[in-house]
């Protein structure tokens, strides 16, 4: 009988060292990746609050990248951030003088990031002194840490954007971003 209680207990205290496991594990993962990604999306409408609303500076211009359709990647900020990432942001406008929708090659050709809909997923930063690429974070869910859905551009109008890397070693100031369909350019991260 003894040996019975044991292993009753045994087994009850193992079932609740993994709850406790779970639980906390589920605490920590819970919404603090979904910040940053839903606030550049939600805000992501008109042009009238333009650059002066999302910039520091409305000089400052750390690469263009032009793309298909009159599409124009004005990049003002890459910001590295001490949770171990990069954070690139600017703004998509449509120079053509036509509405247009913003191509689904953006989002890149992996199923995972394709399945949860149009979005800068097919972003890379890429680290020619490390001699490495960076891909567009995920969470939890698969979701790309991008700007996503986008609406279809008027002509003139344009959208603040965002995309999430791991970031690089922290003596890597100088990475190149590219985006399917569009030019690449040159952006210095700062700290």
């Amino acid at each position: 009988m003894s040996i019975r209680f044991t292993t009753k207990a045994r087994g009850g205290l193992a079932a609740w060292a993994i709850a406790a496991a779970l639980t906390l594990g589920l605490a920590g993962c819970g919404g603090g990746g979904d910040d940053k990604p839903e606030a550049p999306a939600s805000s992501s409408k008109g042009s009238d609050s333009k650059p002066d609303a999302q910039e520091g500076d409305a000089g400052a211009t750390l690469a263009e990248l032009r793309g298909p359709s009159g599409l124009f990647l004005k990049v003002t900020d890459a910001q590295r951030d001490g949770g171990g990432f990069v954070t690139v942001s600017g703004d998509l406008k449509n120079d053509g003088d036509k509405a247009i929708n913003v191509p689904a090659q953006l989002s890149g050709n992996e199923t995972e990031i394709i399945r949860n809909g149009k979005s800068l997923g097919g972003a890379t930063l890429v680290d020619s002194k490390g001699k490495k690429r960076y891909y567009v974070l995920r969470d939890t869910e698969g979701r790309p840490l991008t700007t996503t859905k986008f609406p279809p551009l008027k002509a003139g109008e344009s959208l603040p954007v965002f995309m999430q890397f791991p970031a690089p070693p922290a003596d890597t100031t100088e990475v190149t971003l590219q985006l399917p369909m569009f030019t690449t350019g040159t952006i210095e991260i700062s700290e």
